[in-house]
């Protein structure tokens, strides 16, 4: 009877081992890092190689607030990028670059709305080809993912093609 009884505890325990959840990561690092796996493909969808791309001079000072960003961003310190980017956007208001790296990090933030409403307005001010297109639109469709809008997501994710102009033909 006594090997019945621990017979049967071995296998209860068994089963109950078996149908537990595996052991991994916490639930909240898992969140953080399928948000920076966006921002990942984000950023990596910016230069795809050889195309047309127009860049302003720029203003030293808002070179060093985005150098401050770089800095604060690699730390993790996303609260400290975003206020440098605020300060360079109070300098270059309405900057379409400005505009999406801030869409960027509320992303990273989870702050889904805010993060479509940042890239939308970059879109709208942008040159609306090329990378920085293509980053507005990714941003727009994990945003919009994230919120469950699986019709919005799709339909940005169909916009990022339009956004990628070849250089001109030079002989």
């Amino acid at each position: 009877m006594t090997r019945q009884i621990c017979a049967l505890l071995a296998l209860t325990s068994l089963v109950v081992a078996c149908g537990a959840p595996p052991v991994s990561r916490p639930v909240e690092t898992t969140r953080a890092m399928a948000t920076t796996d966006m921002l990942a493909q984000i950023r990596a969808s910016g230069s795809i190689g050889n195309e047309l791309d127009v860049q302003p001079l720029r203003d030293s000072q808002v070179e060093d607030l985005r150098t401050q960003a770089t800095q604060a961003e690699q730390r993790g310190d996303y609260p400290s990028a975003e206020r440098a980017l605020t300060l360079a956007l109070r300098m270059q208001p309405g900057d379409p670059d400005l505009l999406q790296w801030q869409a960027e990090l509320a992303l990273v933030q989870r702050r889904w709305t805010e993060a479509e409403a940042l890239a939308t307005h970059s879109f709208d001010t942008g040159p609306k080809l090329g990378g920085l297109c293509r980053r507005n639109w990714m941003t727009l469709q994990f945003a919009r993912q994230a919120r469950g809008d699986g019709v919005g997501s799709a339909q940005a994710q169909q916009r990022v093609a339009a956004c990628t102009v070849a250089p001109p033909v030079r002989m």
